[in-house]
């Protein structure tokens, strides 16, 4: 199957990280599908868009069923996530049920879509957005379990999808600047953002196009020989200390 004919879903696909994939999707030649609350604000020829709450499950299933009816698709990216800061004294059910849905529910209504039309041309790629919060930050209950839990439910994809030619891998972003979310937790000219650069061992803070490029890599014909991986895109993060 050459490039040409691939189709990948980014969830979130409109902003911040999500946009950077879906460009960087596009450059490498394949057509991609954004789906997110709001339509991009920017155009390609090959760029498709769908509005919809991946909060509602309902929804995010009948949005997944008739894209797959109407194209084959080969690769799937579930970056879409929040963050729902809190100390765990105010963690309420609702925010459990939230990001289950969110981080979980819409991942897996997306691959369940896709996996027919990856089956039967035993080749898919799914690349699953995970978190440096994967491994603790404080205020992150919900957000870090689900982050967590979504690197053990791509290594359980991978070992059931690998007999067909579908590879399953996850991102884990640190800090990223230049997104929605990071701007709702502190401006990335504050102080408290020059301090958390300071604090990565690269010293600086990510890019959304650094993520990008690692969606690309797990994407890509090429690394068809990895799979159930997880690659931290965080500057050193992971291995060391910081403070958010």
């Amino acid at each position: 199957m050459s490039v040409a004919n691939y189709t990948a879903i980014v969830s979130g696909g409109n902003t911040g990280i999500g946009a950077a994939i879906a460009r960087g999707l596009l450059a490498d030649g394949y057509d991609v599908i954004s789906l997110s609350r709001r339509k991009p604000d920017w155009s390609h020829p090959r760029l498709a868009s769908y509005e919809v709450d991946l909060l509602d499950g309902v929804a995010t299933r009948q949005v997944a069923a008739d894209i797959a009816a109407k194209v084959a698709i080969t690769h799937v990216v579930h970056n879409a996530g929040a963050i729902r800061a809190k100390l765990l004294e105010e963690v309420e059910d609702e925010d459990v049920g939230a990001l289950a849905q969110l981080h979980f529910g819409a991942g897996i209504a997306l691959a369940q879509a896709a996996l027919p039309s990856m089956k039967q041309a035993r080749f898919g790629r799914i690349v699953l957005l995970s978190s440096r919060a994967a491994l603790g930050a404080t205020t992150r209950t919900v957000y870090s379990a689900t982050k967590a839990g979504i690197i053990g439910m791509a290594r359980t994809w991978a070992l059931e999808l690998a007999p067909f030619g579908i590879t399953v891998n996850v991102v884990a972003p640190g800090p990223i600047a230049d997104t929605e979310m990071f701007e709702s937790v502190m401006s990335p000219e504050s102080e408290r953002a020059k301090a958390l650069a300071r604090s990565i061992p690269l010293g600086r803070l990510g890019k959304s196009t650094d993520v990008a490029r690692a969606v690309s890599f797990f994407s890509s014909p090429d690394a068809d020989f990895i799979t159930g991986q997880t690659l931290y895109v965080c500057g050193g993060a992971s291995i060391g200390s910081i403070s958010i």
